[in-house]
């Protein structure tokens, strides 16, 4: 399996299982209706175990260009590589975001909250601040990549070159680990903007949403917001970690 395939695949089923949860807790009339932050938190947290079980053998499953980009800027990861992670990230999103509505798709038409509908695809703020929000994102995204280097510990010494496939990543740490660090950055800094902490969990979601018939507008105004704020923590995350080595 290529990277970019193992990538796809990984993140498509990290955003069907983490956006579906948060269909099954907003939409109208599904079994789970209101059932809670805690639902939506815990199922993010396994969707992360499912994608890294399925793409760690194969690209080390980074599903997020913000542990690509991190592993990159400390030099963990050769940069001829980082854009088959990213189209593969990318793409695997959209397909996720898609199936949820597919899956969904008749809830999806009964619900009339167009906030909630947009929720189904990417995140949003609580409380709309651009400062907060982005500060929010940066410091989530910190948390993630830094926790990650020192999780990953002396594996993350062999630097992958173009010809080499890369297995550092999520997958370096073990499933188990990822999850339980993404269960808790959910629980304890999510709520102020749905904790994107990866650019393209946000965008490529967002962009299925623009191209569906669906109610509402995707808040394109916002989307710098779990783009930009992911980046800037990851890159933070690595210099910081650099600099303790």
């Amino acid at each position: 399996m290529s990277i970019i395939v193992a990538e796809l695949l990984g993140t498509m089923l990290l955003i069907l299982l983490g956006n579906g949860v948060v269909a099954n807790v907003v939409l109208k009339d599904t079994k789970g209706n209101n059932a809670g932050w805690m639902v939506i938190t815990t199922a993010w947290a396994l969707a992360v175990f499912v994608g890294v079980v399925v793409a760690g053998p194969y690209s080390g499953a980074h599903l997020n260009p913000a542990v690509t980009i991190a592993l990159a800027v400390a030099g963990k990861l050769a940069w001829g590589l980082v854009p088959e992670y990213l189209a593969g990230e990318l793409l695997g999103a959209m397909l996720g975001a898609f199936l949820v509505w597919v899956f969904y798709r008749d809830h999806f038409k009964v619900t009339e909250d167009e906030g909630g509908v947009l929720a189904c695809f990417s995140t949003g703020p609580a409380i709309r601040n651009p400062f907060s929000n982005l500060l929010s994102e940066v410091i989530g995204t910190f948390v993630l990549v830094f926790v990650i280097f020192y999780l990953a510990g002396p594996e993350l010494d062999i630097v992958s070159t173009v010809d080499t496939k890369a297995v550092m990543g999520l997958g370096s740490i073990g499933a188990v680990p990822v999850a339980f660090l993404v269960w808790v950055i959910g629980l304890a800094l999510g709520g102020t903007t749905g904790y994107a902490i990866n650019p393209a969990r946000d965008l490529g979601p967002r962009i299925v949403h623009t191209l569906l018939p669906l109610k509402g507008t995707s808040d394109w105004g916002y989307a710098w917001i779990p783009i930009v704020g992911p980046i800037l923590g990851c890159v933070i995350a690595a210099l910081v970690y650099m600099a303790l080595s």
